[in-house]
Protein backbone atom coordinates (compact mmCIF):
# COMPACT_ATOMS: atom_id res chain seq x y z
CA UNK A 1 0.00 0.00 0.00
CA UNK A 2 1.77 3.22 -1.16
CA UNK A 3 1.93 6.33 1.57
CA UNK A 4 1.67 9.83 0.67
CA UNK A 5 5.09 11.30 1.16
CA UNK A 6 5.54 14.58 3.81
CA UNK A 7 7.84 16.83 1.33
CA UNK A 8 8.36 18.65 4.96
CA UNK A 9 9.98 15.85 6.31
CA UNK A 10 12.62 15.59 3.57
CA UNK A 11 13.38 19.35 4.15
CA UNK A 12 13.86 18.76 7.70
CA UNK A 13 16.02 16.16 7.41
CA UNK A 14 18.22 17.59 4.77
CA UNK A 15 20.10 19.93 6.76
CA UNK A 16 20.67 16.86 9.35
CA UNK A 17 21.83 14.75 6.62
CA UNK A 18 23.93 17.19 5.14
CA UNK A 19 25.65 17.73 8.59
CA UNK A 20 26.63 14.14 9.23
CA UNK A 21 27.98 13.62 5.73
CA UNK A 22 30.06 17.29 6.60
CA UNK A 23 30.90 16.63 10.20
CA UNK A 24 32.34 13.56 8.97
CA UNK A 25 34.84 14.27 6.92
CA UNK A 26 32.93 14.63 3.36
CA UNK A 27 33.91 17.43 1.29
CA UNK A 28 30.56 19.82 1.47
CA UNK A 29 29.67 19.54 -2.43
CA UNK A 30 30.27 15.88 -2.81
CA UNK A 31 28.10 15.78 0.57
CA UNK A 32 25.30 18.27 -0.96
CA UNK A 33 25.12 16.44 -4.01
CA UNK A 34 25.06 12.89 -2.58
CA UNK A 35 22.56 14.26 -0.38
CA UNK A 36 19.95 15.58 -3.14
CA UNK A 37 20.76 12.17 -4.78
CA UNK A 38 19.51 10.35 -1.85
CA UNK A 39 16.16 12.43 -1.93
CA UNK A 40 15.25 11.36 -5.03
CA UNK A 41 15.82 8.05 -4.03
CA UNK A 42 13.39 8.83 -1.06
CA UNK A 43 11.07 9.70 -3.18
CA UNK A 44 11.31 7.22 -5.31
CA UNK A 45 11.13 4.47 -2.42
CA UNK A 46 9.62 5.90 0.60
CA UNK A 47 5.77 5.97 -0.94
CA UNK A 48 6.24 2.80 -1.44
CA UNK A 49 7.17 1.57 2.43
CA UNK A 50 8.57 4.59 4.77
CA UNK A 51 11.35 3.34 6.54
CA UNK A 52 11.15 2.73 10.74
CA UNK A 53 13.98 5.92 10.40
CA UNK A 54 14.17 7.95 7.78
CA UNK A 55 17.59 9.78 9.33
CA UNK A 56 19.21 6.66 9.04
CA UNK A 57 18.08 5.92 5.81
CA UNK A 58 18.99 8.75 4.50
CA UNK A 59 22.46 9.11 5.56
CA UNK A 60 23.23 5.32 4.93
CA UNK A 61 21.85 6.29 1.50
CA UNK A 62 23.66 9.31 0.92
CA UNK A 63 27.03 7.71 2.01
CA UNK A 64 26.81 5.20 -0.46
CA UNK A 65 26.34 7.84 -3.13
CA UNK A 66 29.84 9.40 -1.78
CA UNK A 67 31.39 5.38 -1.80
CA UNK A 68 30.47 5.23 -4.89
CA UNK A 69 31.87 8.24 -6.25
CA UNK A 70 35.25 6.87 -4.95
CA UNK A 71 35.62 3.54 -6.78
CA UNK A 72 38.53 4.97 -7.77
CA UNK A 73 40.15 5.10 -4.50
CA UNK A 74 41.74 2.33 -2.63
CA UNK A 75 39.86 -0.47 -0.74
CA UNK A 76 41.23 0.80 2.00
CA UNK A 77 40.43 4.79 1.65
CA UNK A 78 36.54 3.25 0.67
CA UNK A 79 36.74 1.49 4.21
CA UNK A 80 37.50 4.61 6.25
CA UNK A 81 34.96 6.65 4.42
CA UNK A 82 31.96 4.03 5.36
CA UNK A 83 33.16 3.43 8.86
CA UNK A 84 32.97 7.34 9.49
CA UNK A 85 29.34 7.67 7.78
CA UNK A 86 27.45 4.43 9.53
CA UNK A 87 27.38 5.49 12.95
CA UNK A 88 23.85 7.54 13.97
CA UNK A 89 24.87 11.14 15.00
CA UNK A 90 24.64 11.75 18.81
CA UNK A 91 22.77 14.43 20.67
CA UNK A 92 25.61 16.89 20.91
CA UNK A 93 25.88 16.39 17.27
CA UNK A 94 22.22 17.33 17.03
CA UNK A 95 22.34 20.56 18.87
CA UNK A 96 25.27 21.89 16.32
CA UNK A 97 24.60 21.02 13.01
CA UNK A 98 22.20 23.85 11.78
CA UNK A 99 24.60 26.31 12.94
CA UNK A 100 27.69 24.89 11.37
CA UNK A 101 25.48 24.20 8.35
CA UNK A 102 24.68 27.94 7.63
CA UNK A 103 27.83 29.38 8.81
CA UNK A 104 29.33 27.49 5.80
CA UNK A 105 26.43 28.45 3.73
CA UNK A 106 26.89 31.88 4.96
CA UNK A 107 30.83 32.13 4.38
CA UNK A 108 32.03 35.22 3.92
CA UNK A 109 33.81 34.61 0.22
CA UNK A 110 29.99 34.41 -0.74
CA UNK A 111 28.71 37.30 -1.97
CA UNK A 112 24.99 37.82 -0.67
CA UNK A 113 22.91 36.24 -3.48
CA UNK A 114 25.25 33.27 -3.44
CA UNK A 115 25.14 32.84 -0.02
CA UNK A 116 21.05 32.82 -0.16
CA UNK A 117 21.01 30.64 -2.96
CA UNK A 118 23.08 27.69 -0.96
CA UNK A 119 21.58 27.86 1.87
CA UNK A 120 18.20 27.90 0.08
CA UNK A 121 19.72 24.74 -1.29
CA UNK A 122 21.36 23.04 1.74
CA UNK A 123 19.92 23.53 4.33
CA UNK A 124 16.17 24.60 2.85
CA UNK A 125 16.30 21.63 1.30
CA UNK A 126 14.46 23.63 -1.55
CA UNK A 127 15.18 22.59 -5.17
CA UNK A 128 17.80 24.59 -7.68
CA UNK A 129 14.40 25.75 -10.26
CA UNK A 130 12.33 26.52 -6.95
CA UNK A 131 14.79 28.71 -5.78
CA UNK A 132 15.14 29.83 -9.44
CA UNK A 133 11.75 30.74 -9.71
CA UNK A 134 12.08 32.55 -6.65
CA UNK A 135 14.18 35.11 -7.78
CA UNK A 136 13.16 35.25 -11.21
CA UNK A 137 15.98 34.24 -12.71
CA UNK A 138 16.49 30.84 -15.67
CA UNK A 139 17.64 27.54 -13.69
CA UNK A 140 20.54 26.97 -15.38
CA UNK A 141 21.92 30.58 -14.15
CA UNK A 142 20.72 29.30 -10.57
CA UNK A 143 22.72 26.28 -11.19
CA UNK A 144 25.92 27.55 -11.84
CA UNK A 145 25.51 30.30 -8.61
CA UNK A 146 24.94 27.02 -6.87
CA UNK A 147 27.57 25.69 -7.84
CA UNK A 148 30.06 28.04 -7.79
CA UNK A 149 29.43 28.90 -3.99
CA UNK A 150 29.57 25.36 -3.15
CA UNK A 151 33.36 25.33 -4.52
CA UNK A 152 34.08 28.36 -2.88
CA UNK A 153 33.51 26.65 0.40
CA UNK A 154 35.37 23.73 -0.43
CA UNK A 155 37.66 22.75 1.74
CA UNK A 156 36.76 25.39 4.38
CA UNK A 157 37.10 24.21 8.18
CA UNK A 158 33.90 22.81 9.88
CA UNK A 159 35.09 22.27 13.78
CA UNK A 160 33.10 24.66 15.06
CA UNK A 161 30.45 27.75 13.69
CA UNK A 162 31.48 30.38 12.18
CA UNK A 163 30.79 34.25 12.63
CA UNK A 164 26.54 33.89 14.04
CA UNK A 165 26.54 37.68 12.19
CA UNK A 166 27.15 36.60 9.31
CA UNK A 167 24.00 33.73 8.94
CA UNK A 168 21.52 35.93 11.04
CA UNK A 169 22.32 38.97 7.86
CA UNK A 170 21.84 36.21 5.31
CA UNK A 171 18.30 34.66 7.03
CA UNK A 172 16.89 38.18 7.28
CA UNK A 173 17.89 39.02 3.34
CA UNK A 174 15.98 35.62 2.50
CA UNK A 175 13.35 37.09 4.79
CA UNK A 176 12.72 40.04 3.18
CA UNK A 177 12.78 38.80 -0.22
CA UNK A 178 9.29 38.04 1.09
CA UNK A 179 6.54 35.92 -1.33
CA UNK A 180 7.81 35.45 -4.88
CA UNK A 181 6.73 32.51 -7.68
CA UNK A 182 5.98 29.73 -5.77
CA UNK A 183 8.22 29.75 -2.49
CA UNK A 184 7.12 31.91 -0.08
CA UNK A 185 10.83 32.99 1.18
CA UNK A 186 9.63 35.00 4.62
CA UNK A 187 7.83 31.93 5.38
CA UNK A 188 11.34 29.85 4.99
CA UNK A 189 13.47 32.69 6.74
CA UNK A 190 11.30 31.94 9.81
CA UNK A 191 11.55 28.26 9.67
CA UNK A 192 15.35 28.41 8.97
CA UNK A 193 15.73 30.56 11.99
CA UNK A 194 13.14 28.95 14.38
CA UNK A 195 15.34 25.52 13.57
CA UNK A 196 18.64 27.78 13.98
CA UNK A 197 17.05 29.24 17.21
CA UNK A 198 15.94 25.80 18.78
CA UNK A 199 19.72 24.71 18.27
CA UNK A 200 21.51 27.72 20.01
CA UNK A 201 21.13 29.88 22.56
CA UNK A 202 22.09 32.56 21.55
CA UNK A 203 19.58 36.00 21.97
CA UNK A 204 20.42 37.30 19.24
CA UNK A 205 18.86 34.80 16.98
CA UNK A 206 15.99 34.53 19.34
CA UNK A 207 16.05 38.21 18.43
CA UNK A 208 15.75 38.00 15.18
CA UNK A 209 13.12 35.09 14.95
CA UNK A 210 11.26 37.82 17.75
CA UNK A 211 11.87 40.64 14.56
CA UNK A 212 10.51 38.79 11.85
CA UNK A 213 7.70 36.87 13.96
CA UNK A 214 6.43 40.78 14.61
CA UNK A 215 6.65 41.97 10.89
CA UNK A 216 5.48 38.89 9.34
CA UNK A 217 2.31 39.20 11.31
CA UNK A 218 0.93 42.67 9.94
CA UNK A 219 1.63 40.83 6.43
CA UNK A 220 -2.18 40.59 5.48
CA UNK A 221 -2.32 44.59 6.06
CA UNK A 222 0.45 45.50 3.94
CA UNK A 223 -1.46 45.47 0.52
CA UNK A 224 -5.17 46.23 -0.41
CA UNK A 225 -6.78 43.56 -2.71
CA UNK A 226 -5.49 45.82 -5.60
CA UNK A 227 -1.84 45.00 -4.31
CA UNK A 228 -0.97 48.63 -4.05
CA UNK A 229 1.34 49.28 -0.35
CA UNK A 230 -0.39 49.94 2.77
CA UNK A 231 2.06 52.54 4.67
CA UNK A 232 1.66 50.95 8.67
CA UNK A 233 -0.07 54.44 10.20
CA UNK A 234 -2.91 53.11 8.02
CA UNK A 235 -3.10 49.58 8.15
CA UNK A 236 -6.31 48.06 9.32
CA UNK A 237 -4.57 46.34 12.85
CA UNK A 238 -7.19 44.03 13.09
CA UNK A 239 -5.80 42.05 10.14
CA UNK A 240 -2.65 41.84 12.38
CA UNK A 241 -2.12 38.32 13.67
CA UNK A 242 -2.06 38.83 17.88
CA UNK A 243 -0.97 35.18 18.31
CA UNK A 244 1.96 35.22 16.23
CA UNK A 245 3.12 38.92 17.64
CA UNK A 246 2.33 37.12 21.31
CA UNK A 247 4.43 34.35 20.66
CA UNK A 248 7.23 37.09 19.42
CA UNK A 249 7.16 39.62 22.16
CA UNK A 250 7.67 36.64 24.37
CA UNK A 251 10.43 35.25 22.63
CA UNK A 252 12.22 38.69 22.60
CA UNK A 253 11.50 39.03 26.36
CA UNK A 254 13.59 35.99 26.82
CA UNK A 255 16.39 37.42 24.79
CA UNK A 256 16.14 40.63 26.26
CA UNK A 257 16.37 39.30 29.69
CA UNK A 258 19.52 37.43 28.78
CA UNK A 259 21.30 40.73 28.94
CA UNK A 260 23.36 40.85 25.79
CA UNK A 261 21.94 43.47 24.02
CA UNK A 262 22.32 43.12 20.16
CA UNK A 263 21.00 45.08 16.61
CA UNK A 264 18.39 42.38 16.08
CA UNK A 265 16.99 42.12 19.43
CA UNK A 266 16.69 46.11 19.42
CA UNK A 267 14.89 46.52 16.05
CA UNK A 268 12.26 43.26 17.46
CA UNK A 269 11.86 46.52 20.10
CA UNK A 270 11.00 48.75 17.88
CA UNK A 271 8.55 46.73 15.98
CA UNK A 272 6.86 45.32 19.16
CA UNK A 273 6.09 49.41 20.30
CA UNK A 274 4.87 49.28 16.95
CA UNK A 275 2.52 46.16 17.08
CA UNK A 276 1.77 47.12 20.49
CA UNK A 277 -0.18 50.30 19.22
CA UNK A 278 -3.70 49.33 18.97
CA UNK A 279 -3.56 52.58 16.68
CA UNK A 280 -1.41 54.38 15.02
CA UNK A 281 -2.21 56.96 17.10
CA UNK A 282 -1.15 55.71 20.38
CA UNK A 283 2.41 54.75 18.77
CA UNK A 284 5.01 55.14 21.84
CA UNK A 285 7.11 57.20 19.48
CA UNK A 286 9.21 58.68 22.66
CA UNK A 287 10.41 55.06 23.65
CA UNK A 288 11.34 53.69 20.10
CA UNK A 289 13.36 56.64 19.38
CA UNK A 290 15.39 55.84 23.04
CA UNK A 291 15.27 52.17 21.35
CA UNK A 292 17.24 53.94 18.46
CA UNK A 293 19.48 56.01 20.09
CA UNK A 294 20.39 52.69 21.32
CA UNK A 295 20.62 50.92 17.69
CA UNK A 296 22.52 54.03 16.66
CA UNK A 297 25.54 53.38 19.50
CA UNK A 298 25.19 49.52 18.74
CA UNK A 299 25.13 49.03 15.14
CA UNK A 300 25.31 52.74 13.19
CA UNK A 301 24.47 52.85 9.75
CA UNK A 302 23.05 55.59 7.72
CA UNK A 303 20.25 53.47 6.79
CA UNK A 304 19.36 53.43 11.19
CA UNK A 305 20.09 57.27 11.30
CA UNK A 306 17.43 57.98 8.15
CA UNK A 307 14.71 56.14 10.21
CA UNK A 308 15.34 57.22 13.43
CA UNK A 309 14.59 60.74 11.61
CA UNK A 310 11.02 59.73 11.40
CA UNK A 311 10.88 58.50 14.86
CA UNK A 312 12.53 61.71 15.87
CA UNK A 313 9.91 63.32 13.74
CA UNK A 314 7.24 61.83 14.95
CA UNK A 315 8.28 62.27 18.87
CA UNK A 316 9.61 65.58 18.94
CA UNK A 317 8.00 67.23 15.66
CA UNK A 318 8.47 67.26 12.27
CA UNK A 319 10.98 70.49 12.10
CA UNK A 320 13.14 68.26 14.78
CA UNK A 321 13.20 65.35 12.21
CA UNK A 322 13.67 67.29 9.52
CA UNK A 323 17.08 69.07 11.92
CA UNK A 324 17.78 64.97 12.27
CA UNK A 325 17.89 64.79 8.42
CA UNK A 326 19.97 67.22 7.68
CA UNK A 327 24.03 65.38 8.05
CA UNK A 328 22.98 62.37 6.22
CA UNK A 329 23.70 61.90 2.43
CA UNK A 330 20.73 63.27 0.02
CA UNK A 331 21.47 60.05 -2.35
CA UNK A 332 20.45 57.54 0.72
CA UNK A 333 17.75 55.18 -0.56
CA UNK A 334 14.70 56.22 0.45
CA UNK A 335 16.09 59.58 2.26
CA UNK A 336 13.73 61.86 -0.49
CA UNK A 337 10.19 59.77 0.68
CA UNK A 338 11.24 60.23 4.68
CA UNK A 339 12.37 63.97 3.63
CA UNK A 340 9.25 64.32 1.97
CA UNK A 341 6.72 63.00 4.94
CA UNK A 342 8.20 65.55 7.45
CA UNK A 343 7.84 68.23 5.23
CA UNK A 344 3.87 66.87 5.01
CA UNK A 345 3.79 66.83 8.61
CA UNK A 346 4.91 70.14 8.67
CA UNK A 347 2.79 71.67 6.59
CA UNK A 348 5.25 72.32 3.49
CA UNK A 349 2.88 70.37 1.09
CA UNK A 350 4.28 71.97 -2.07
CA UNK A 351 7.86 70.74 -1.25
CA UNK A 352 6.49 67.30 -0.06
CA UNK A 353 5.19 67.02 -3.04
CA UNK A 354 7.76 67.49 -5.28
CA UNK A 355 9.72 65.61 -2.79
CA UNK A 356 7.28 62.77 -3.83
CA UNK A 357 7.67 62.76 -7.39
CA UNK A 358 11.81 62.65 -6.51
CA UNK A 359 11.64 59.50 -4.38
CA UNK A 360 9.38 57.73 -6.65
CA UNK A 361 11.85 58.08 -9.63
CA UNK A 362 14.18 56.68 -7.19
CA UNK A 363 12.54 53.53 -6.17
CA UNK A 364 13.15 50.27 -6.00
CA UNK A 365 10.51 48.22 -6.86
CA UNK A 366 6.71 49.36 -8.60
CA UNK A 367 4.83 49.16 -5.44
CA UNK A 368 6.58 52.11 -4.08
CA UNK A 369 6.95 53.77 -7.26
CA UNK A 370 3.09 53.56 -7.49
CA UNK A 371 2.75 54.43 -4.00
CA UNK A 372 4.98 57.39 -3.84
CA UNK A 373 3.58 58.81 -7.10
CA UNK A 374 0.06 58.59 -5.39
CA UNK A 375 1.15 60.83 -2.57
CA UNK A 376 2.82 63.14 -4.98
CA UNK A 377 -0.37 63.38 -6.94
CA UNK A 378 -2.62 63.69 -3.47
CA UNK A 379 -0.68 66.86 -2.64
CA UNK A 380 -0.78 68.50 -5.35
CA UNK A 381 -4.61 68.42 -5.51
CA UNK A 382 -4.40 69.66 -2.13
Amino acid sequence: MKVSLDPALLRELTPQVLGILVRRGVEFAAAEDAVQEALLEAVRRWPDALPDDPLAWLVTVAGRKVIDEHRSASARTRREVRDHLEPVRGPAEQTDDTLLLLSRCCHPDLTPGSAIALTLRAVGGLTTAQIARAFLVPEATMAQRISRAKRSVSGQPFGRPGEVGAVLRVLYLIFNEGFTGEVDLAVEAIRLTRQLAASTDDPEIAGLLALMLLHHARRAARRTAHDALVPLADQDRSLWDTALIAEAVGILQGALARDALGEYQVQAAIAALHDDAATAEETDWVQILEWYDELVRIAPSPVVLLNRAVAVGSADGPLAGLKALEPLDPALPRYDAVAAWLHEQAGNLTEAARLYAVAAGRAPNLAEVNHLRRQAARLSRA
